[in-house]
């Protein structure tokens, strides 16, 4: 069966401006992938490239099999598409809208963009230029997921969204992959882009620098070790903490209790060597975090870049 992506050199430039250069990716049928990167990576451009939205000035890009410029408005039905920056027709309301864009679509069953509305609290019955930006996002998501599209190729899909309505998007996803369908994600919000994806690609400076699978790049990330001790005890435990392989970063802190000092610190590798090391140890209370893959993405690209540049 066809990959429901796969790119080979692809690249797009503005004249001297190369906004993505030899990327080389394949993404299966019934994946959910995540696309990560700072601003200005190229994670916009290359979801354009997919809707035909922009043209690739080299390399080759099929999208459900097909080259995008090709297959015309039969592909564009089979793809959901959320853009980053969503503009939807103020005057009109949501049911209206919707309601075109489902006949643009096609093979929308009856009731299905009424009963979508609920899962995630739209209003149908008011004017998008009335709505807030969480409830306008409200509505491209209904679009989106209407008609159970083939392929899902969503930018920043929780923009705007509360911390309830973001884990009904991310059930929508589970569900869209469970029936076989293909998401392509790109989000700042990286946990949930760990709750939903099995590989990530990480863009920086219009190249595709890793493709791993999100429990490779969790296991490779630093772990947040913080212990507690009596005070007495730290200067016995401080060089035997600096010295294990993988603890950095060790640091002393106060506590408000008197009596104990906290140690931090930040550890990679297998935990077996860590674990002996704080048995040995009259600590109090120790905490030992599970990585996660904002810590991976920090540790590959180094500290956050400010919001501004485009993407």
């Amino acid at each position: 069966m066809n990959a429901a992506i796969e790119a080979v050199g692809l690249s797009k430039s503005y004249g001297r401006h190369v906004a993505l250069s030899g990327v080389d990716l394949r993404v299966e049928r019934g994946e959910v992938f995540g696309l990560i990167g700072p601003n200005g990576a190229g994670k916009t451009t290359t979801m354009r490239l997919l809707l035909d939205l922009l043209r690739p000035t080299g390399g080759s890009l099929r999208v459900l099999g097909v080259e995008p410029r090709a297959g015309g408005p039969g592909l564009r039905r089979r793809i959901g598409y959320l853009p980053g920056e969503l503009r939807l027709a103020p005057r009109a309301t949501g049911r209206e809208l919707l309601g075109f864009y489902a006949r643009l679509r096609g093979h929308v069953p009856p009731g299905q963009v009424q009963e979508l509305a609920d899962r995630l609290g739209a209003d149908l019955d008011r004017r998008v230029g009335a709505l807030s930006k969480g409830n306008r996002q409200k509505l491209g998501l209904v679009q989106t997921f209407m008609g159970a599209p083939d392929l899902l190729v969503l930018d920043e899909p929780s923009s705007g969204l509360d911390p309830l309505l973001q884990q009904e998007f991310l059930r929508l996803v589970r569900e869209a992959r469970e029936a076989g369908r293909t998401v392509f994600l790109s989000s700042h919000v990286l946990s949930e882009v760990q709750q939903v994806a099995g590989r990530v690609g990480l863009l920086a400076g219009g190249r595709l620098t890793h493709v791993e699978s999100v429990a490779a790049l969790r296991a490779a990330a630093p772990r947040r070790v913080r212990l507690t001790l009596p005070t007495v005890e730290v200067e016995r435990a401080l060089p035997a903490l600096r010295a294990l392989d993988g603890l950095d970063d060790v640091a002393v802190l106060a506590t408000e209790e008197q009596g104990t000092h906290v140690i931090e610190g930040r550890y990679v590798g297998p935990p077996g060597p860590l674990l002996a090391l704080l048995a040995g140890l009259p600590a109090t209370d120790v905490v030992l975090a599970e990585p996660d893959l904002e810590e991976a993405v920090i540790r590959h690209y180094g500290p956050p870049r400010r919001a501004g540049a485009a993407s």
